[in-house]
């Protein structure tokens, strides 16, 4: 979907949990925790950065339970926190345009959603070419990430009953 220049590409998953339970996977993501699914893809893609003068994804987190405005996450930045709600992270990596993923969770009744958002503003042909050629990539990984946060949450639920 495009928004002006804008490339945004979302998906939802229905938990059967709390907005706390269905949160904490989200909180927790980055650093040793990893991206709950192809933590090898993300390495690979911060030895690119870092092989195009970027920051890579050495810098992990500075808490590894909490978050706020304004701290690292590997080779993104928290730009917007709200706890239980939104996690948006904005990229600090080599692009040709400016990237965020956004995590946002919602009560529906007794069940949580959980909505994952990445938005790309691609700068002229090259960040068209750089999101369409990794589309299928980004789909398979995005896509397996909010099914493994899912799976977290239901996890999370049996410890905490």
């Amino acid at each position: 979907m495009r928004f002006g220049n804008r490339i945004i590409d979302s998906r939802e998953v229905s938990v059967n949990c709390s907005t706390e339970l269905a949160f904490r996977p989200i909180r927790r993501i980055g650093g040793e925790t990893g991206w709950y699914y192809g933590d090898w893809l993300w390495q690979v893609r911060g030895f690119f950065d870092l092989l195009f003068g970027g920051v890579g994804v050495r810098r992990g987190r500075r808490d590894a339970e909490m978050l706020q405005v304004g701290d690292v996450l590997d080779f993104w930045r928290v730009e917007a926190f709200e706890q239980n709600k939104r996690l948006l992270l904005a990229a600090e990596m080599k692009l040709p345009g400016r990237a965020w993923l956004e995590f946002a969770v919602e009560e529906k009744g007794t069940t949580s959603l959980i909505r994952q958002t990445a938005i790309f503003d691609p700068i002229g042909v090259a960040g068209l070419m750089y999101w369409y050629v990794l589309y299928p990539v980004h789909k398979l990984i995005f896509g397996k990430m909010l099914h493994a946060i899912a799976a977290a949450c239901r996890d999370e639920k049996g410890i905490a009953e």
